[in-house]
Order: structure tokens, then C-alpha cells, then sequence
């Protein structure tokens, strides 16, 4: 069976084709397109601007996914879209060309939870039998253990996700958003070698990065970072040598920033662990990618005579494929979605969706 996602939930718009082999052997993965909706530095991504991308994008995509996945409308057996979570207008844009889709095609649709569709990739891609889970994206951050046809919530965060800290904070100092903002400040963080006091909230299984995001733009205002810059800024530091008057730069303050919430993400993902005697870890997510956080969530998984799984950027960041396989495992389950129901959601909590595909 064949199966086409589209996900649209932020600014990133993807096209996936997956094949499931009727022997029952491995997916097979045909396609994966995607395209980034990309702002100057110092600035987000309205939901206005987003959707009008992906409304002028995604029939582009759709159609490259076809020629590279070399496959025809007629093969295709579902069409698979994100619900939700996510930016209602980019994701209506999704849904809207899945029913259109769906009835040039004559297909059924399936509405796919984003955070399920991260945690099956993951479980396909690694190979990884029953992990606990850490969810870690712009959007979301979450420690998931499966339990009775649920992916259970263990713990949360309780404002703002680690992703949007991230980029938030990559606004602040006008960080680059090409390729994301995310990526170019772990990039900076390799350079910073001054870890500054940062506040460290965790709260019994949840994590709060208000307050730490507040601290860390409050630095980069005091010492002046906090605007456009280039190369040569980052040597314009106080010598180490004189500690009292030392002055961060914007490295040390990614460096820090990075250390402080990944250390509180690998607390509650171990604790998490320890409570349902899970010897696997797995890493969904756009900033699961992060070279940094898998070292880390690595030494901690060994400490406990465990295993790490994480993926790459091509199934970490948001994309098309992860839909098609959440899709296409629900889609064979027998819970395809009426036409008539194929809305969306921004609210759309992962422990909503019923697993049937798994016992």
C-alpha cells in the first residue's frame, strides 16, 4: 500500500510518499520533499505569511513527490494530512489541498496527529521497540511512554516549547533563520566557553523556559548583544583574565542557553525512564536533531545501561513522511477520516489519539 502525507503545521512545508510492502517487510520510503518558509533575522513567522507559501508551494510539491517517488495518482491508496497541532492558517492550507486531492483522486483522507506522526517515523527509522519518548520541536516539548493504545503525557512543558525558546532568543540577538534559527545558534554554541547563570525549572515531571528566556534576553540587552551583528563582534570580549569585568558573548550565552535547558530535559526523560523501566530512548522533533542534546540524552541513556535513538534532519525537522507513515499505520488499522470531518486543529493533544495499529 501507498500512502502521500502533506504536513504544514509551521513554516515548513512537506510532501512525503511511503510504500508499505504487502509481504510485510520493511517501508520503503519514496519521496520527501519539503520547503522552509524563511524571514529576515530578527523576526518570526506570521500565520498569514506562512500559509501563503505553502498555498504557493505545496501543488509544486506535490507533483515533485510524484516524479520522485515514480508513482501515478491511481497507485496512491490514502491521503494523509496534519490535523494538528499547530498555526491554524498553515495548516488549513494542508487540509484544504488533501480534500481537494482526495476528491480528483477518489481517495480516502486521514487526519494525522504531527506528534504521533514524529514518534512512528522515529520508531520506524531507528528500529526502536517501545522508548520513552522526548518530543522536542518549535511547538511542542513532551515526554511520551506508550501504555494501553495511548501515547501517555509523562511530562511538559509549561509555556513556552524548547523550540521556540530557541528561535525566540535567535531573534533576539538577529541570528540568521536560513537554514533555522535553531541550527545556527547550536552552531554558535560550539564557539561560547563561559557558562553563565541561567534560572533551572523543573517542576516534578514538567519544565517551565519563560522565565529562562527572560533571564538570558536580559543579558543580551546589558551587554549590548541584542541587535545586528557580524563575525568580528564575537572577539570584542573582556579578556578571561579579568573575571570581575569579563563581558559573554553571544556564543557564550547559546552555549549556556543550550546547557541549561538540555540539562532539564535529560532530567525528566530519565526520570520518565526509571518510572516505567524503559531501557530505550528516542528523540522526535525538530530540535532533536541538535548534536548537543543527543550527546547528552547519550551519556545519560548509558549511565543507565541504555540505548539512544535519534534520526537526522530529513525525519527530525517537519516533514511530509512522517505524515504518510502515521497515516497510512492508521489508514490500515481501518480509521480513515470522513470527508466531512478532515478539519483541523491547532489543539490537538497527543495522548488524544487512539493507537489502534499498535497492541
Amino acid at each position: 500500500m501507498i500512502a502521500i502525507g502533506l504536513e504544514s503545521s509551521a513554516n515548513k512545508l512537506g510532501v512525503g510518499i511511503i510504500l508499505h510492502p504487502d509481504d510485510g517487510s520493511t517501508p520503503q520510503v519514496l519521496a520527501n520533499v519539503r520547503h522552509t518558509y524563511v524571514t529576515p533575522p530578527g523576526e518570526g513567522f506570521l500565520p498569514k505569511d506562512t500559509a501563503r507559501h505553502h498555498r504557493a508551494w505545496v501543488v509544486k510539491l506535490v507533483k515533485k513527490a510524484l516524479r520522485d517517488a515514480r508513482v501515478t495518482p491511481r497507485d496512491i491508496d490514502c491521503i494523509c494530512f496534519t490535523k494538528g497541532p499547530g498555526m491554524g492558517a498553515p495548516l488549513q492550507s494542508a487540509a484544504i489541498t488533501a480534500r481537494m486531492l482526495s476528491l480528483l483522486w477518489g481517495k480516502e483522507l486521514v487526519g494525522v496527529n504531527h506528534c504521533v506522526g514524529h514518534i512512528e517515523m522515529g520508531r520506524l527509522i531507528t528500529g526502536s521497540t517501545n522508548p520513552v519518548v522526548l518530543y522536542v520541536s518549535g511547538g511542542n516539548t513532551q515526554v511520551i511512554a506508550y501504555s494501553s493504545q495511548r501515547y501517555r503525557i509523562f511530562g511538559e512543558t509549561l509555556d513556552i516549547a524548547v523550540g521556540n525558546c530557541l528561535d525566540r532568543f535567535a531573534r533576539t540577538l538577529h541570528i540568521s533563520n536560513d537554514p533555522a534559527p535553531g541550527y545556527n545558534i547550536e552552531q554558535l554554541a560550539k564557539k561560547g566557553k563561559t557558562l553563565v547563570d541561567l534560572p533551572y525549572t523543573v517542576k516534578g515531571m514538567d519544565i517551565s523556559m519563560s522565565g529562562i528566556l527572560a533571564a538570558i534576553d536580559g543579558l543580551a540587552v546589558q551587554y549590548g548583544l541584542n541587535g545586528p551583528w557580524n563575525d568580528e563582534d564575537e572577539t570584542q570580549n573582556t579578556p578571561a583574565s579579568d573575571e570581575e569585568n569579563a563581558r559573554p558573548t553571544r556564543a557564550d550565552l547559546c552555549f549556556s542557553l543550550q546547557e541549561t535547558v538540555y540539562s532539564m530535559l535529560v532530567e525528566i526523560t530519565e526520570r520518565a525512564m526509571a518510572h516505567v523501566g524503559s531501557k530505550e530512548v528516542l528523540i522526535v522533533g525538530g530540535v532533536g536533531c541538535n548534536e548537543r542534546l543527543q550527546e547528552m540524552m547519550g551519556i545519560m541513556a548509558r549511565d543507565r545501561g541504555g540505548t539512544l535513538h535519534a534520526t537526522d534532519e530529513r525525519f527530525c525537522i517537519d516533514n511530509g513522511i512522517m505524515i504518510a507513515q502515521a497515516g497510512l499505520l492508521a489508514y490500515k488499522a481501518g480509521v480513515p477520516t470522513p470527508l466531512k470531518e478532515s478539519t483541523c486543529t491547532q489543539r490537538f493533544r497527543t495522548d488524544d489519539v487512539f493507537v489502534k495499529w499498535r497492541d
